[in-house]
């Protein structure tokens, strides 16, 4: 679909959800909307008490102060890809969602062909190590890239992985949370990584199902969700917990 009739989409959507006195998709949080919902059934987003977004230079600009007060808990913030991309909307996403008070973090797009020490000091390059900073985020996923086509094995991955964060940890800190998606998570086998805590997509059921067996601290519900303060979809999140663990999540976590 061309992005301007998408964004005529996203816009509609958000005006018939504020048009019906907030009415939303079956599943979904009521301070939220969804632009393509899901039919939820069982254990629903909406049953879970903190919810966060996962922003990158394709939201455009965003009003912090409006995504702070509609019911956003949490921010993570994309802030670099390889060995030397970087977003360029990291600078005034941060700023503007520290001046909001919302906890926020950032993260790193993982690609196969850096090296891991390219990746950790380029990630370090561009991210200050602030107090009251959520754990920075490892993205790993499967990706179409022409120019790194390959798909290197489960026992590199993790290796890579692993080294990754252990410079990152040295540097501010906290251990990354590792994000992935359900067939990234399962052909490498992601579990294996000792004393991570997993940042999990699963846009078309509960973890609990799609993950069967593994622990996991956040869900990645929907990527065409919609929120105060974000003109177009954005991904939406949820903490595995009470807003109580939150809390102490929080104070644990937070650099």
């Amino acid at each position: 679909m061309r992005g301007w009739i998408k964004g005529l989409a996203v816009i509609a959507v958000a005006v018939i959800v504020a048009a019906c006195g907030g009415q939303h998709p079956q599943g979904i949080p009521p301070q939220f909307g969804d632009a393509a919902p899901h039919p939820w059934y069982g254990r629903t987003p909406a049953g879970y008490e903190v919810h966060g977004i996962d922003v990158s230079r394709w939201q455009g600009p965003i009003d912090w102060q409006g995504v702070a007060s509609g019911g956003v808990s949490f921010a993570w913030i994309k802030a670099t890809e390889g060995g030397d991309v970087a977003d360029p909307m990291f600078r005034a996403n941060w700023e503007g969602a520290r001046r909001a008070g919302l906890p926020r973090g950032a993260y790193h797009f993982y690609y196969f062909c850096r090296t891991a020490q390219e990746q950790a000091a380029w990630f370090i390059q561009n991210v200050p190590a602030e107090r009251g900073a959520l754990p920075p985020v490892l993205d790993m996923e499967w990706t179409r890239s022409r120019n790194c086509p390959g798909r290197p094995s489960p026992e590199w991955i993790r290796a890579e992985a692993q080294i990754f964060m252990a410079i990152i940890t040295q540097h501010y800190g906290q251990r990354p949370v590792v994000y992935t998606t359900v067939d990234f998570f399962r052909e490498n086998e992601m579990w294996r990584l000792n004393g991570v805590e997993f940042w999990l997509r699963s846009v078309a059921g509960h973890p609990d199902q799609v993950y069967p067996g593994h622990d996991w601290t956040f869900w990645q519900y929907t990527g065409t969700g919609l929120a105060r303060g974000v003109s177009g979809e954005v991904d939406l999140n949820a903490f595995g917990g009470s807003r109580q663990q939150w809390s102490r999540w929080l104070a644990r976590r937070s650099q």
